[in-house]
């Protein structure tokens, strides 16, 4: 959940762009093609005065090869029920079987601001077939997001400028320089979304799940979350408890943890990913190096040297130090994209910026005719409003020795990535505290112990507070668990969605 760009998409295939959602759209989808028949209308408890959403039939439109979508009304302010409502957009890829389907799982692959209908378009690269076979999967663009009621801030050149700016301030002109475009972002957004902002906190998304659970006739949610999703996920059964059905919360977020510890501890992730793919080039035939020191010496040498000289890029943009760290970063979620990073350094070294553009680019969406999506707008909007962070420039001054000693390569990144919230027009409603969920049936929680953007920490953290949580580690590279090649995570949480039975205990694979 770096700043400045959303957390990518959790797959190797899906972070390959539209090229890969749509053939997944495409894929077979055992015979889902028809619309299905109308749900049953709400299930469990229905809170006071919001019975009329929790019994919307939403008419499911074919969207894709065997997709369904739909557009779904909730409270823009749920203690305003009879208010404004807002929209959103959810993509459903029916059960393969349908004699033998389960119920609906619910996916949402993090962010915040990561879109869950790319996500459910690529369902058949995300899951595995059993899950495929048994459920009807479901992803939406939670509030604020893409095709919902969009947050929307600035255009594609301004975004550029901020994305682009210097994320480690080394005097205070450059300081004044990063505070002035996080200023540009937060008045944007209160320019073009003051309505919204208020009511785009995690608290209010994990609502609008419970109305998703009630119109499909589901007595219990069945969830999928992965990196920020799985705080999306920890707050649903915190505020709903009695209707937790199966959760699994892969790539966790510790929500007891404050915005310093949680961007520190990233920052420290991001140095162990780098590690581990610096360590993988040295045992190859490695250009950066023969050992790991002279690998990480040769990333450090480009972060370092693109500081003061940015290197050329497409033509139009120049690879500022700040896009640098950005493609530096992208690679490490995908143990597979790691040559690509090796290539993307050795051209930096030899001044050509392209491949460490493009990098860029694809973390945070950008394609040649602008943003694909608004989730470097969306992330801020979230995580401003949901906990306390950066207040102003003093306070970062004041904390980037600190920062700088977690993490000597990226704490002041992640240290002035906030500096969007001290500008920001809507003050935080919530703490860091723990979820204890009082009450659920089992939640498992899956975490990987070299995770570069949800280090391992948060995941024992979490599956500790909670009152019935289960922990899976999987020992590993990149960033989530599930689906990333290893049968004994992948067969636990399989079990455990298909048929309700969690580890026994604690497992590690």
């Amino acid at each position: 959940m770096i700043r400045r760009a959303a957390v990518v998409l959790v797959v190797a295939g899906l972070v390959a762009g539209c090229g890969v959602a749509s053939r997944a759209q495409d894929a077979d989808s055992g015979g889902g093609s028809e619309p299905s028949s109308a749900p049953k209308g709400p299930a469990g408890p229905v809170p006071a005065g919001l019975e009329k959403f929790y019994g919307q039939q939403p008419d499911w439109e074919r969207c894709g090869s065997g997709n369904q979508c739909a557009t779904i009304s909730v409270p823009l302010d749920y203690s305003k029920p009879d208010g404004k409502t807002i929209e959103l957009r959810a993509r459903k890829v029916p059960a393969r079987d349908r004699a033998g389907k389960i119920g609906t799982l619910f996916i949402n692959p993090g962010g915040p601001g990561a879109s869950g209908q790319q996500f459910a378009a690529s369902a058949g690269f995300v899951l595995g077939a059993p899950l495929l076979r048994k459920f009807d999967v479901i992803g939406w663009d939670p509030r604020g997001v893409a095709d919902s009621t969009p947050v929307r801030c600035l255009d594609t050149e301004q975004l550029d400028k901020f994305i682009a700016t210097d994320g480690s301030p080394d005097d205070d002109a450059e300081i004044d320089a990063l505070n002035a475009q996080a200023k540009a972002l937060a008045d944007g957004c209160e320019q073009r979304s003051g309505d919204l902002l208020p009511h785009v906190s995690t608290k209010d998304a994990a609502r609008d799940i419970d109305v998703l659970r009630g119109i499909v006739g589901d007595q219990e949610l069945y969830y999928l979350g992965m990196s920020y999703g799985t705080l999306l996920g920890a707050t649903y059964a915190e505020l709903f408890p009695k209707n937790v059905g199966r959760l699994v919360l892969d790539g966790a977020v510790d929500p007891s943890k404050s915005s310093e510890d949680n961007n520190m501890a990233q920052a420290k992730g991001f140095d162990t990913a780098l590690d581990a793919f610096a360590e993988d080039c040295a045992q190859r035939t490695c250009r950066l190096g023969s050992t790991k020191a002279e690998v990480l010496a040769a990333v450090d040498k480009l972060i370092n040297d693109s500081d003061a000289t940015p290197l050329p890029g497409d033509g139009d943009r120049q690879v500022t130090q700040a896009l640098v760290v950005l493609g530096v970063i992208f690679p490490l979620y995908v143990k597979d994209y790691w040559p690509r990073l090796e290539d993307a350094v050795v051209d930096g070294l030899a001044g050509k910026g392209a491949r460490l553009l493009a990098l860029a680019d694809e973390y945070t969406d950008r394609t040649p005719k602008g943003y694909g999506n608004n989730q470097n707008e969306v992330i801020y909007a979230v995580n401003c409003i949901d906990r306390p962070d950066l207040t102003s420039v003093a306070q970062g001054k004041a904390e980037a020795a600190k920062f700088k000693a977690a993490s000597p390569r990226f704490g002041s990144f992640l240290l002035w990535g906030s500096l969007p919230c001290a500008n920001w027009p809507v003050k935080p409603e919530d703490k860091p505290h723990k979820i204890t969920a009082a009450g659920s049936k089992p939640i498992v929680v899956v975490g990987t112990t070299r995770d570069p953007a949800t280090p391992y920490d948060w995941a024992v953290g979490l599956a500790g507070q909670l009152e019935n949580g289960v922990l899976i580690t999987r020992d590993g590279d990149g960033h989530t668990g599930y689906n990333e090649g290893n049968q004994c995570v992948d067969d636990a949480v399989e079990t455990y969605l298909l048929k309700g039975t969690p580890p026994a205990s604690d497992i590690k694979c």
